[in-house]
Order: C-alpha cells, then sequence, then structure tokens
C-alpha cells in the first residue's frame, strides 16, 4: 500500500477501490472561470456534477482521476466541493494538455518542471490541495515529431514525476501513434515506464502499435468511451473489441479502462452538447452498464474485469 494525493487530503491505495483513471468534471480554458464567471452557471455545474459523481458511487465507483488542467480550465475549489458533497475520491492533476501557454513554448524544462513539483508538494493555486497525477498530452505529429513545445513538457513532466514518484497520464491521438514519441521522450529522460500510462489507446485497432507499447513496460488507458460517431472515430463495440483482443494477447495486468468523460464541456453548440449527451446517457457509468458486461459476453472472467477496475490501478499509483 500507499499514499497519494487527493483533493480532500492523503488517500491510502487500498480505499481506491472502483476506479476511473481518466475523466474530467469541468472544462473550459485557463483563466475563463476567474476572468469571465458570468459566462457560465458555477451553481448549476456543481450540482450537476455532484449528482452525477453521487450515481456513479452508487453504482460502485469510488475514484475518479480529474485530468483536466490549467488551459482545459482546472478549477481545483469546484472539484473540491464535488468531491466532498458526492463521497468520490478526486485526485487532481497538474501538466497541460495541448492548450500550452505560450509562455512555456520555449522554456527550459526543468523551469517548468518545479512549477509541477510545486502543485504536487505544495499545492494549486495556493488551496494546498495538491495534485495527485501529472498530464500531458501529443496530438498529431510534425515532420515525424513531436511539437517543441510538446517535448518542452514531456521533459518537464519526466523530471517532476522522478523527483515526487507521481505517475504521469498522457492523452494520445493513437491512429498516427503519438504515444510511441512520448515513450521516446520519456525513456531519454531515464523515466521508469511503469509509471507512466499512455492514453487515450483504445483510439486504434493497431494491435501491433498497442503491443509494442505495452512491451516497453507502460499501462494502456483504454479512456474514450463511449467513443463515435462512426467512421470518424471507433464506436464503443470497436473499442471493447481492442480491450479484449489485449487481455487475450497477455496483457490484462497493463490496461485501465475509462471514459474522458465530462459533465459538462462548455465549447460547441447547445445542439452538438445535446449529441453527446445522448451517446451517453450513462456518464460515469457507461463503462460499468454496457462495457464490462460486453467483454463478460466476449469471455472475460470477472476475475480479469476486476483487475483491470480495481487492481490495475491500485498497482499503478503504487508502483507494484
Amino acid at each position: 500500500m500507499a499514499t497519494i494525493n487527493s483533493i480532500l487530503g492523503d488517500l491510502d491505495t487500498s480505499e481506491l477501490g472502483f476506479t476511473l483513471t481518466h475523466e474530467h468534471i469541468w472544462q473550459s480554458a485557463a483563466g475563463i472561470n476567474t476572468a469571465y464567471p458570468e459566462f457560465f452557471d458555477k451553481e448549476a455545474v456543481v450540482d450537476r456534477a455532484v449528482a452525477l459523481l453521487n450515481e456513479a458511487r452508487e453504482g460502485g465507483v469510488r475514484t475518479v482521476v480529474d485530468v483536466t488542467t490549467l488551459d482545459l480550465g482546472r478549477d481545483i475549489l469546484l472539484a473540491k466541493d464535488v468531491s466532498e458533497r458526492s463521497g468520490v475520491h478526486v485526485i487532481a492533476a497538474t501538466g497541460f494538455w495541448i492548450d500550452i501557454p505560450r509562455i512555456f513554448w520555449g522554456a527550459d524544462p526543468d523551469e517548468v518542471a518545479n512549477l509541477f513539483v510545486r502543485e504536487i508538494e505544495e499545492g494549486i493555486d495556493g488551496t494546498g490541495i495538491k495534485a495527485g497525477i501529472i498530464k500531458v498530452a501529443s496530438n498529431d505529429r510534425v515532420d515525424d515529431g513531436l511539437t517543441p513545445a510538446a517535448e518542452v513538457v514531456l521533459r518537464a513532466a519526466s523530471r517532476a514525476s522522478k523527483q515526487t514518484s507521481v505517475r504521469i497520464t498522457t492523452h494520445t491521438q493513437a491512429p498516427v501513434r503519438t504515444g510511441d514519441l512520448q515513450v521516446a521522450v520519456f525513456e531519454s529522460e531515464g523515466v521508469d515506464l511503469s509509471t507512466v500510462c499512455i492514453g487515450h489507446s483504445n483510439g486504434t485497432t493497431d494491435l501491433e502499435y498497442l503491443t509494442g507499447l505495452a512491451k516497453k513496460g507502460v499501462w494502456l488507458g483504454l479512456d474514450i468511451y463511449p467513443g463515435g460517431p462512426a467512421p470518424q472515430s471507433l464506436d464503443w463495440e470497436q473499442r471493447t473489441i481492442v480491450a479484449k483482443r489485449l487481455v487475450d494477447a497477455g496483457y490484462a495486468n497493463q490496461i485501465m479502462l475509462s471514459h474522458d468523460w465530462c459533465v459538462i464541456k462548455p465549447w460547441g453548440s447547445r445542439e452538438s452538447q445535446e449529441q453527446v449527451q445522448r451517446r451517453n446517457p450513462d456518464g460515469y457509468l457507461f463503462i460499468t452498464r454496457k462495457v464490462l458486461p460486453r467483454l463478460r459476453e466476449l469471455g472475460c472472467s470477472q476475475e480479469s474485469l476486476d483487475r483491470i477496475m480495481v487492481d490495475n490501478p491500485k498497482r499503478f499509483f503504487e508502483g507494484s
């Protein structure tokens, strides 16, 4: 067992339980919540989040890893309120998604690493609430490599992780194999790859790519559900078959399932928001209600499913 940072304080890994390892409570953009608070109804967001996480807790979810970073409008006090009122453990993130502020594009990775370390060891926004995971992101390849800004953040995350032992989770574009580029940076920085989860890995059916990553020792985050609509994106059935193929290939000990869901994403039209909600009326319980029963139908044992949803997140955070 080990102790990790949660929004409400130290959390023993034995208390994690059924864990969703890549989710969001609220997303916007850096500075918007403070500069333009009238642009959204914060009280309504909190009430809806509490209701959805209460429902998730009643459905067996015990912990949510909220990978909302500064550039995604992280509101740490909002997340604290939701965690307190819902009874669901929430683990907050430091790091950056793909909207890396320009001031960091050419920064020294050590300088940026120091910022991540401060949020892990001292707290976020002067609240004393400490980050429990480091989030990084890479999208399309640029000249068959990463953007310079993305590389700065990956190297900063590597150094902060090595200093604090806090785990790294990533956003990738699996169809263009950006996970390979991330792993190359982590290797060059001497990161223990068992402390890294390569996210959104169920965005492709390329098993050679996925097993190649797993053989390196990283975790695979199968953390986009339900997905779709086809043909732009794999649907949830295709993503679930990817999970089963990885189990059959012997990687049940290295995969974690999650949704990348959000109570509300305040971008896009009202119509597009409603379409997203219609695709997933189950919210944070889509995996519980749809994916796990389907995996059972495909031949996965309950033992394997418990390992994926309970034991693997615990092992990921413990380093065992």
